[in-house]
């Protein structure tokens, strides 16, 4: 497991943006699948997006495609999220999540990551 530690919620403006961070404690992200998700009140946590352990590819949710971007530095210590254009629905407790040499089948299931991060707020107000 690696320890995650997740900043840069808050609240903003309907068409404004935000940059989460996720790092990771100890350790690099080499080999590990970094992946966000949310949890807004009263629904289920829901997968936001992911970068593989390569650092290559990625997989993002269809209300978030074209306005949030995932990546990493070049040091694989810290992964982000950046989100443009957020709209009201984007309201919710962000999550990072990692597990070591994970594949893109599991990407967007919560249960395959066995690392979590503390959860971040991100308000957008109308």
């Amino acid at each position: 497991q690696v320890q995650l530690v997740e900043s840069g919620g808050g609240l903003v403006q309907a068409g404004g943006s935000l940059r989460l961070s996720c790092a990771a404690s100890g350790r690099t992200f080499d080999y590990y699948a970094v992946g966000w998700f949310r949890q807004a009140p009263g629904k289920e946590r829901e997968f936001v997006a992911a970068l593989s352990w390569g650092g290559g590819s990625t997989a993002y949710a269809d209300s978030v495609k074209g306005r949030f971007t995932i990546s990493r530095d070049n040091a694989k210590i810290t992964v982000y999220l950046q989100m443009n254009s957020l709209k009201p629905e984007d309201t919710a407790v962000y999550y990072c999540a990692a597990q070591n040499g994970l594949g893109p089948s599991g990407y967007r299931l919560a249960s395959r990551y066995n690392s979590w991060g503390q959860g971040t707020q991100v308000t957008v107000s109308s």
